[in-house]
């Protein structure tokens, strides 16, 4: 049995052939945007190390510069937080960019602390 209180998308879009276009050229640019920034984010895991092997502190910054700007990417598209006025961004994005850093900062922090530890008991 067919339901007939369901109204199709495409029937209720109620925008142009061309905003259609639009759209969907957004999303695949989004799409291939995120791809690339994930392709490098695997690349650099896996081959730094036998190309750099003595900079591998400059992964980890690399992983969290990436992870942030691919986070704010699907926040100010998905969550259309980047059709908002700029003050209005700032107020919601700024308190958890400073809790990110914050947690980046005693991540990093406290990691280098038990490396220490961990040679001194060698």
């Amino acid at each position: 049995m067919e339901r007939d209180d369901i109204i199709e998308y495409s029937l209720d879009a109620h925008h142009s052939e061309e905003a259609g276009r639009q759209i969907r050229r957004k999303i695949w640019l989004v799409t291939l945007f995120l791809a690339v920034v994930t392709t490098v984010e695997v690349a650099l895991g896996a081959y730094w190390k036998e190309w750099m092997p003595e900079s591998w502190h400059l992964v980890k910054w690399t992983f969290v510069v990436l992870t942030l700007v691919k986070a704010t990417y699907i926040v100010m598209t998905f969550m259309h937080l980047g059709d908002e006025r700029r003050n209005i961004r700032a107020i919601i994005l700024l308190p958890y960019a400073l809790f990110i850093l914050y947690l980046v900062f005693i991540a990093i922090f406290e990691s280098n602390y038990v490396h220490q530890l961990w040679i001194r008991f060698l």
